[in-house]
Formats: C-alpha cells, structure tokens, sequence
C-alpha cells in the first residue's frame, strides 16, 4: 500500500481529538512516505492532512467536482487536483488510484464514501483494504448498528469482520496490511436459497 485515500470531516468536529487523530495520521504518512488521496478541500480535517504532508514535501491529491471547486473550498497548494463533473465520478476517481481507504471522523460525506468502498469490497468489484480510525469512539454507534444489521440477517459476518477498526493509526495500518478479501460464492448462493431460487 503506496497510495491511500482518507475520509474524513471538511469540519474540524467539537473534540479536539479529533485533530489530533488527523495530526497523527498526516504524520504516520509522512514517516512512511505514503501519498495521501483526499477530498481536495482547504478546511476541517481534510486541511490538516493536506498541509502536514505538503509542508514535509509528500504528495497530495485531491479530488473535488466542479461544484465545489466553485465555491472556494478547495486546497490550492494540492500536488494535483483532479476535476470531475460529480460526488459519485469522484469517488470513482478515488477508488481507482488508491491501494486503501482509510475513514477518519467525518459526516455525511464520509459516511457515503466508506459504505461505497464497503460495498465495492463485497461485490469484490474491489478487494482493497477499508480501515476506520475509531478517534474518541467517534464511530461506535455507527459500527453498533453494523452489528445490528448482522443479527438482523441484512449483513453478513464475514463482511462486517473484514471492516478493519482501531483507534490508533500504526495498529490500523498493519491491520489494514494483513486484509484477505472475502469470497462471494457463498453468501451469494446463501441469499439465492434464502429467497427461494
């Protein structure tokens, strides 16, 4: 894992934790020359981990629709900034040039961006490391109701499972390292049979 893409708030959140997490992980970055793939934008947390890797020379690339390039909040010192036409091409864009994913605090947009990427590795459309820095347990009602979700029977275990979660960023990364994708064969023969077909 050379290239990673981190989710995370355009807000800096109320804990200040939570840029600290933000810090550290820059910081994890650079000291393993990782290049950082991102939303693009100048504020929140998504600023902190662009200026800490460019201010240490590292590559930074971020990827932002027009729209919000418009409206100002993008970052304009980027390595490079990608330009697409929507939320959905961006996040397309991101999945293509990152080799992981890694989820910080964030809102609505983080939400979206990790469920997809969650999504993307059960259909095996990807098989690429999804990791969540659990900052200040930021995302426990969040993997609650995962877990929620698998005893109701609309999520699988194995698919659960194989969301890699820590609060702390050295731990998540060789988690992340050691991802093994799971098999589609039979989940997909489970819900076939459960359905009758």
């Amino acid at each position: 894992m050379t290239t990673i893409c981190v989710f995370c708030g355009s807000s800096m959140g109320t804990n200040p934790l939570y840029k600290e997490a933000a810090k550290q992980t820059a910081d994890y970055f650079v000291q393993h020359r990782l290049k950082l793939v991102y939303g693009g934008a100048s504020v929140g947390l998504m600023k902190i981990l662009a200026d800490t890797l460019l201010e240490n020379n590292q590559e930074v690339i971020g990827i932002m629709p027009g729209l919000l390039i418009e409206k100002e909040v993008v970052h304009n010192g980027l390595t490079q900034l990608i330009r697409v036409e929507s939320m959905a091409e961006r996040k397309v864009k991101m999945v293509e040039i990152s080799d992981a994913f890694i989820a910080l605090p964030g809102g609505f947009g983080t939400f979206d961006e990790l469920t997809e990427v969650l999504i993307y590795n059960q259909l095996r459309v990807m098989d690429k490391p999804v990791g969540i820095l659990n900052t200040a347990g930021y995302f426990d009602k969040m993997l609650d109701f995962f877990d929620h979700a698998v005893q109701e029977g609309f999520v699988r275990a194995e698919h659960r499972d194989n969301l890699i979660v820590s609060d702390n960023i050295e731990t998540l990364m060789q988690q992340m390292q050691q991802y093994q994708p799971v098999s589609t064969k039979k989940w997909i023969e489970d819900i076939k049979s459960e359905s009758g077909k």
